[in-house]
């Protein structure tokens, strides 16, 4: 149950009895959610705000009306009007009290909804280069797209987890010049240092020597790389992708190759269909804005309509040697995505691909002729740092730190949860010591022990012989503290609607963090007041002080499961 979806649906009721010329459709926008300030009640309302334009009145008029009928809800002890029409509610405790008899008796699907309705969405995430280990910024792309696909699945929708292989063009070349380079020093030559433009990571040379157990000295004296070592490098850099993607709990179910695509003539059948759909012109381009190149110069290019459809400019599909840009094998890529029956598109990206945005929606909705979009998320630097210094370059890697090497010191499960722990858009300052540390400054430990606690607690209860039920009355949760629990905890539907609607997975770690603080405080004044979640002598209270903490659990559990994190019994 999503308590303020309950009395959203409610208060629209209301609306629509008290108004029925109003056009349903303008009921869309009416909210129900809990207010920036506490102190102004459970629930805060625009509906007033809403409907006085099209009824032609003044908002507070409205808000009177609307209140009025509120007041005769038996659950709601207190509405106030706002400001110039806001409605606020105060909820008695037994409204809260059917969250936890619902988490309780729900435990598996509370939370979940179905605003998907079956509807398949296509999540794009990570797909880098397949030309050496992942860095940490990798992990955060993952992570980011990871959750947020667990989310839109407990949401409702049906999501295909996608890799976009990008084994054709200029990088794949490099990974083949540089494995040809140590193909020539596992036969013994020197090579001496590696030249620049190359890829200078050790993780070549394992896959140079493997090379030469199949073929050995085969290829010694070609001048240039074959393509049997280029073939062969990508599959052993996107094996060990792979491994790093699942040593982080990260796994897709597709993945497409875009030299795949390439052998499928999709480029070429692509801009047929967008020769077909009028999309193509060749023209002449503006000068770049700001500091115009000095090599640039007009010339007439094969260009894609693009500003049709939202974007700044129109996009060059051809480069002047007649060979298509990046961008046209993108579009094509789509055109392969729609083609497969995705209209609900997500990907992933790195900050530095934020002119990607216009031009890929653009793409999208040219494509399908407005059915489908794309949603394009962002995610922006991670430094790694341990006491207070950059952590240094891997050897490994030869110029970044790899993925692998953070997870094996702090486990899949931090990694994860520190990649949430800002916006997509906020660089992440990820502090090795902090995250190792077992204070309430580490997010993840603080939830992780929040729920251990809940564990502990049950565990004690039963050892003396005391468990609870749904059946159990929970009306005796009378402290503050308590209800503020109960409250927290029935957020926890609408944190997962509120993030699957923003794509925002951030909001999830915020929220458990928020959880567990709550949680945390009930335990603390425990010690001191008459609030002992185990309490011999009151059975009553004390089989409802662990139907809270039950509830609380389960809402911790679901929630960093979604995360991928482990949510440990006991710490």
């Amino acid at each position: 149950m999503d308590i303020f979806v309950k009395y959203r649906e409610r208060i629209v009721a209301i609306c629509a009895a008290a108004f029925p010329d109003v056009d349903a459709k303008l009921f869309e926008p009416i909210t129900a959610e809990p207010p920036k300030d506490a102190t102004h009640g459970c629930i805060a309302t625009n509906a007033a705000m809403v409907l006085a334009k099209p009824l032609g009145q003044n908002p507070r008029a409205v808000a009177e009306k609307i209140s009025g009928e509120l007041k005769k809800d038996a659950t709601i002890d207190n509405v106030e009007i706002a400001g110039p029409g806001f409605i606020n509610l105060k909820l008695k405790n037994s409204a809260w009290f059917e969250v936890i008899n619902d988490v309780l008796k729900n435990p598996q699907t509370f939370g979940k909804a179905n605003i998907g309705k079956g509807e398949v969405v296509n999540v794009e995430y990570v797909s880098a280069n397949p030309t050496g280990p992942m860095h940490i910024g990798h992990a955060r792309n993952a992570v980011i797209g990871d959750v947020l696909a667990n989310i839109l699945l407990a949401v409702g929708y049906k999501v295909a987890k996608e890799y976009y292989i990008n084994d054709a063009g200029a990088q794949v070349n490099v990974l083949a010049e540089s494995a040809f380079l140590r193909y020539r020093e596992a036969l013994g030559e020197n090579i001496g240092e590696i030249p620049k433009g190359l890829y200078p990571g050790e993780y070549l040379v394992e896959v140079a020597q493997n090379f030469v157990t199949i073929h050995g000295d085969k290829f010694k004296n070609s001048e240039k790389f074959p393509q049997e070592l280029k073939d062969f490098a990508i599959a052993e850099m996107l094996k060990l992708i792979k491994e790093d993607l699942a040593a982080l709990n990260v796994k897709h179910d597709v993945f497409t190759s875009e030299a795949a695509l390439h052998k499928q003539n999709a480029i070429e059948k692509c801009i047929e269909f967008l020769n077909a759909h009028n999309l193509l012109y060749r023209g002449v381009l503006e000068p770049p804005k700001g500091k115009t190149p000095e090599d640039w110069e007009p010339r007439e290019q094969l260009l894609f309509k693009s500003t049709e459809f939202g974007d700044d400019v129109d996009r060059p599909l051809q480069k002047s040697d007649g060979q298509y840009t990046y961008f046209a094998g993108d579009i094509a890529y789509h055109l392969d995505k729609i083609n497969r029956g995705f209209n609900k598109m997500v990907i992933t990206l790195g900050a530095d691909h934020g002119g990607y945005v216009k031009r890929l929606q653009a793409v999208v909705k040219a494509l399908s002729g407005g059915k489908a979009s794309i949603n394009v998320i962002l995610s922006q630097l991670v430094n790694l740092v341990e006491n207070g210094q950059p952590v240094k370059m891997s050897k490994r890697a030869g110029n970044f730190i790899t993925m692998r090497e953070v997870i094996d010191k702090v486990g899949a499960g931090i990694v994860r949860f520190i990649m949430l722990t800002r916006k997509a858009d906020a660089v992440i300052d990820f502090d090795i010591k902090k995250v190792l540390e077992t204070t309430k400054e580490n997010p993840v430990f603080y939830v992780q022990y929040a729920h251990a606690r809940c564990a502990s607690a049950i565990r004690t209860a039963a050892e003396q012989g005391i468990s609870a039920s749904p059946a159990d009355d929970i009306s005796v949760l009378t402290h503050p503290a308590e209800i503020e629990l109960i409250k927290k905890i029935a957020e926890f539907p609408r944190v997962i609607r509120q993030s699957a609607i923003h794509m925002e997975p951030h909001r999830l770690p915020f929220y458990l963090y928020d959880l567990a603080s709550n949680f945390h405080q009930l335990w603390n004044i425990g010690k001191d007041e008459n609030i002992r979640f185990i309490d011999a002598a009151n059975p009553v209270a004390t089989k409802a002080r662990l139907n809270l903490i039950q509830s609380c659990k389960t809402v911790i559990f679901s929630g960093l499961n979604l995360l991928g994190v482990e949510a440990v019994e006991r710490m």
